[in-house]
């Protein structure tokens, strides 16, 4: 079984983390994934740093820049992550935009995933109807995961065909907005989750964008199997570099 699966199965709020991967410097990539593992998050989503990445809000796209200039590339990644699996067991999904994979060849871009243990990908530019006809059977083949988004606007029957094509988990942005740019959350929002949680999906559902400390934390996953922490992490990797990671998981956990 996909490690995804097997994560959403446990009796527990799943806590995932994204960050950008080559920052703050370049060889930084694994230590982070280690360490985070080691203080107790569930998942981790590795950002391959884009120069035009649309859905991401100014911390993300800053790191992401960084990372380009500190020599970050697809093949890098790759080669950073080849021996992951001897230390990490938690899953790993790659997160990132679908132009870098076409270059390299999406069955390849696949199948790479695949041989070093990346349980599945978040390309939020690959339009779901286009993965279901022209990609869904590259994925199977190499057992990973398409993580497909969801916003307040995304219709009913949208939903639900996302939902039928998944087989992992839905992630629910918690606003039409950017990464990064939400302060807690309103009765919009609430009533937006609860909505989601009515819709009876067979695919659990994480709620990213605006979940910055407990408090908003503890707030996504009363609807929700988990929650994802992005901007908020990468500003205290740019605050405190990679040695206080401990601390910044346990105040979520609190």
């Amino acid at each position: 079984m996909n490690r995804i699966n097997q994560k959403l199965q446990e009796d527990k709020k799943i806590l995932s983390i994204y960050f950008s991967a080559g920052y703050p410097n370049l060889n930084d990539t694994v230590q982070i994934i280690q360490d985070l593992e080691k203080n107790g998050v569930d998942m981790i989503e590795i950002g391959l740093p884009f120069s035009d990445p649309l859905a991401d809000g100014p911390t993300i796209q800053a790191s992401s820049t960084q990372a380009l200039h500190n020599g970050m590339t697809t093949q890098v990644l790759f080669d950073q992550l080849k021996d992951i699996r001897k230390t990490v067991n938690i899953p790993l999904v790659i997160m990132g935009y679908f132009n870098p994979m076409l270059q390299y060849g999406v069955e390849k871009f696949c199948a790479t995933c695949a041989e070093i243990g990346i349980d599945g990908l978040i390309v939020p530019d690959l339009p779901v109807d286009v993965y279901a006809d022209e990609y869904k059977a590259i994925f199977e083949k190499y057992g990973l995961k398409n993580i497909f988004l969801i916003t307040p606007q995304t219709s009913d029957e949208r939903i639900h065909f996302i939902d039928s094509v998944s087989d992992g988990f839905i992630y629910m942005v918690s606003s039409a907005s950017v990464t990064g740019s939400s302060a807690g959350f309103g009765n919009t929002q609430e009533a937006y989750f609860q909505r989601i949680a009515q819709m009876n999906l067979k695919n659990p559902q994480v709620i990213g964008f605006g979940i910055n400390n407990a408090e908003t934390f503890q707030q996504a996953t009363q609807f929700a199997k988990g929650a994802i922490i992005g901007s908020a992490f990468i500003t205290y990797l740019k605050e405190n570099g990679t040695s206080k990671i401990k601390e910044f998981v346990h105040t979520i956990r609190q």
